[in-house]
C-alpha cells in the first residue's frame, strides 16, 4: 500500500448507518423517554463490565506470595537449638526449622534429597554413599561440605556429649570420600537407616573451636546457624536472660516471612496467651482443650500420630497374668471405643494390634464386634478357666493347691489427665467381668526410674512412639527385655525375633510387609498386651494460613515438614503465567 493511499484511509470519515435518524430521535425524546433510554444504556454498560470481570476472574488463579507472619506459642524454653542435643519440644521445634539434613521426609511419608543430590546403597546393603549438592549452603552462605557431616555425626557418637541420638548412630562408620561425598557403613543391613540421614547438619567452621566441656553451654545452642528454611532474626530475653521469643525469618523459598515463637512456663499461660491474641498457633493441645477452643471458633487441625497406647503385662510380676486365658479375657473386655469417644473426644483411633493404623492397609481399623458381645465372651472364657464369683465381693477367684487366688492386679501409669482417665475406664470395665484392678499413678520421673526400668509393675498403661519406618524391634525383640531396652512386656518369642530381624534388614518391601503381618499375628495370639488406641496430634492454627498438609506425624515437630509451602499472602494472576 502506497503512502498516499494509507493517508487517505486514515483521514477518511466513516459514517455509521442510520446514525442521523437515531440522533434526531434522541433529540426529540421527552424527559421520561430520555430517562428510560439512558437507564437501559447504563444497564447495558454495567452488564458488559460485569461480564468482562467474570471472564477475567475465570482466567485468574491465586498464587502464594512471600510475606506475612505467624506467631506460635510453646510450653518450655529452648536450651539446645542443636540437632545433636535437642531434647525438649521447644528445642526440637526450632531445630526442625533452622537446620536441614542430607535428606528430608515429606508430609506424604516419602523421603527426598535435601542437602544431598544423590544417595546410593551398596549391593550388600551396608554402605550408604551420599553426595552433597555443590550449592548447598549454611545461612551464613558458607558451603556445606563432607567435613560438616563428619563433624556432626562424630559429635553424636561422642559419649561425653550424651546425645539423645547416640543409639541411632552407635556402630556406624562415617568416612569422607571427597569434599562433597561421605559414606556411612553399617555393621549389618538396617532398612530404616535412611531416616537417620534427616539429622540436621552442624557448621563445623562455627563449632570447631568449642570443646566437649563447653559444647552444651555454647551460645551457638541458642543462636544457631543452620541450613534450614528459617534463620534467627531477633531474640528477645527477659530480665533473667531467658528468651521470651524468637523471631525467625525465611532463609530461602519459604513463603511465610516471619515465624515467631513465644515461650510459656505452663499450658494455662499458653492458653491465656492464645485467648488474648498474643499467639495464633499452638501444638500438642489435649482433646478437652480442643473441644473448648473449637466452640469458640478456633481452627483445629487433627492428624494421626504414629503412637500406640496399651496396657503391657508383666507376668513375671503377677501370677494372675501368667495365664493366657486371663489376658485374652481382659483384651475382650477392653472398651477401646468408649476410651476414644469419652476420653479422647474422638481425636484418636481404636486399635487391636501393636502397629498404628495407616502404616499398612491391613493395620487400618476393622469392624470390631459389639462391646456387649465381647464382655460375654470374656466371662465365658474365665468361667471355663475355673474362675468363680465370690458372692460377697463380686470378684472372681480360684482354688489352687489349698489356697484361694483372687483375680486381681495393678495397673501403673503416669500422672497425666489423659492416662488417669483411661486408667479409670479400664478399672471400671474390668470390674464388670469380676476382675479387681487397682490404678497406681506415678510422677513421670518416678515412673521411668522406679517402675519401668526395674520392670516393677503388674501391668503398665503406657505409650510407644513408633517411627515412620515402623521399626518395632526395640519394643518386642527379646534382646530388649531388660533396661535400657524398651520391651516393657518382657516378651520373648523366637519366631517374632526372626520376623523383626527380617523386617529391619530386608530391602524388599513385600518381604518386610509380610514379616510385620506375621509378627502382628503372633502378638495377637500371645496377648502380651492389650492395645487401646492411637492418638491424634492437635494443632491450633489460624485459618488465614494456607496449604497446611501435615499427613501422619511420628513426632510433633514433623508438622513443619512442609512448612516452606505454607503461605499467608496471595496474589491473583492469569493461569497463563503460572508455572
Amino acid at each position: 500500500m502506497k503512502y498516499s493511499e494509507l493517508r487517505s484511509l486514515l483521514v477518511k470519515r466513516f459514517n455509521i448507518p442510520k446514525e442521523r435518524p437515531v440522533r434526531n430521535a434522541i433529540r426529540h425524546f421527552t424527559i421520561a423517554e430520555n430517562a428510560v433510554f439512558w437507564f437501559f444504556v447504563f444497564i447495558f454498560v454495567l452488564s458488559g463490565v460485569a461480564l468482562l470481570w467474570q471472564v477475567n476472574n475465570a482466567f485468574l488463579v491465586s498464587v502464594p506470595l512471600r510475606g506475612g507472619s505467624l506467631t506460635e506459642g510453646v510450653v518450655g524454653t529452648p536450651r539446645f537449638i542443636n540437632p545433636v542435643l535437642a531434647f525438649s519440644d521447644a528445642d526440637k521445634n526450632l531445630t526442625a526449622l533452622v537446620y536441614s539434613g542430607l535428606v528430608h521426609n515429606t508430609s506424604e511419608n516419602q523421603t527426598e534429597n535435601d542437602l544431598a543430590d544423590d544417595v546410593s546403597l551398596s549391593p550388600n546393603g551396608l554402605t550408604y554413599t551420599v553426595h552433597i549438592r555443590s550449592n548447598a549452603k549454611f545461612q551464613d552462605q558458607t558451603l556445606v561440605t563432607a567435613d560438616d557431616v563428619l563433624f556432626t555425626i562424630q559429635k553424636i557418637q561422642n559419649t561425653n556429649l550424651k546425645s539423645p541420638l547416640f543409639g541411632n548412630w552407635s556402630g556406624v562408620a562415617v568416612n569422607k570420600i571427597d569434599d562433597h561425598t561421605v559414606s556411612f557403613t553399617l555393621k549389618k543391613p538396617y532398612t530404616p537407616f535412611m531416616n537417620n540421614l534427616t539429622i540436621g547438619i552442624l557448621p563445623k567452621h562455627i563449632w570447631k573451636n568449642v570443646s566437649d566441656e563447653e559444647f552444651s553451654f555454647s551460645q551457638f545452642n541458642v543462636l544457631p546457624v543452620g541450613s534450614g528454611h528459617y534463620k534467627i532474626n531477633t531474640v528477645q530475653r527477659n530480665s533473667g536472660g531467658i528468651p521470651d521469643y524468637y523471631d525467625l525469618v525465611s532463609a530461602d523459598s519459604a513463603y511465610i516471612e516471619h515465624f515467631i515463637f513465644r515461650f510459656y512456663s505452663n499450658k494455662q499461660d499458653l492458653l491465656d496467651a492464645y485467648s488474648n491474641g498474643e499467639v495464633g498457633s499452638m501444638g500438642g493441645i489435649s482433646p478437652e482443650e480442643a473441644i473448648a477452643l473449637k466452640k469458640n471458633g478456633s481452627n483445629i487441625v487433627s492428624v494421626p500420630l504414629t503412637r500406640v497406647f496399651g496396657v503391657f503385662f508383666n507376668p513375671n510380676h503377677s501370677k494372675t497374668l501368667l495365664d493366657k486365658t486371663t489376658r485374652q479375657a481382659l483384651d475382650l473386655a477392653t472398651p477401646r471405643e468408649q476410651i476414644v469417644k469419652d476420653v479422647l473426644h474422638g481425636y484418636g483411633t481404636p486399635i487391636t494390634g501393636p502397629l498404628p493404623p495407616g502404616l499398612f492397609s491391613w493395620t487400618n481399623p476393622t469392624n470390631i464386634s459389639s462391646y456387649e458381645d465381647r464382655v460375654n465372651q470374656a466371662k465365658t472364657i474365665l468361667k471355663k478357666a475355673g474362675w468363680t464369683t465370690n458372692t460377697q465381693s463380686g470378684m472372681l477367684e480360684k482354688k489352687t493347691k489349698g489356697a484361694t487366688l483372687t483375680l486381681s492386679f495393678t495397673i501403673s501409669t503416669g500422672d497425666t489427665p489423659e492416662l488417669k482417665a483411661v486408667g479409670k475406664v479400664l478399672v471400671d470395665a474390668y470390674k464388670q467381668i469380676g476382675v479387681k484392678v487397682d490404678l497406681l499413678v506415678f510422677e513421670t520421673g518416678d515412673l521411668n526410674q522406679n517402675v519401668i526400668r526395674p520392670r516393677s509393675f503388674d501391668a503398665l498403661l503406657f505409650g510407644e512412639v513408633i517411627g515412620r519406618d515402623a521399626d518395632v524391634y526395640p519394643f518386642w525383640h527379646s534382646s530388649e527385655r531388660n533396661a535400657p531396652g524398651l520391651n516393657i512386656a518382657l516378651y520373648a518369642n523366637s519366631k517374632v525375633d526372626k520376623l523383626l530381624d527380617t523386617a529391619r534388614t530386608t530391602s524388599n518391601d513385600s518381604t518386610r510387609e509380610q514379616s510385620y503381618k506375621s509378627f502382628v499375628s503372633e502378638i495377637k495370639n500371645d496377648v502380651p498386651a492389650v492395645f487401646l488406641y492411637s492418638p491424634s496430634f492437635l494443632y491450633v492454627v489460624p485459618k488465614y494460613v494456607n496449604n497446611i498438609s501435615l499427613g501422619e506425624l511420628s513426632a510433633p515437630q514433623d508438622r513443619f515438614l512442609g512448612v516452606k509451602d505454607w503461605y499467608i499472602e496471595t496474589n491473583k494472576v492469569w493461569k497463563l503465567f503460572v508455572k
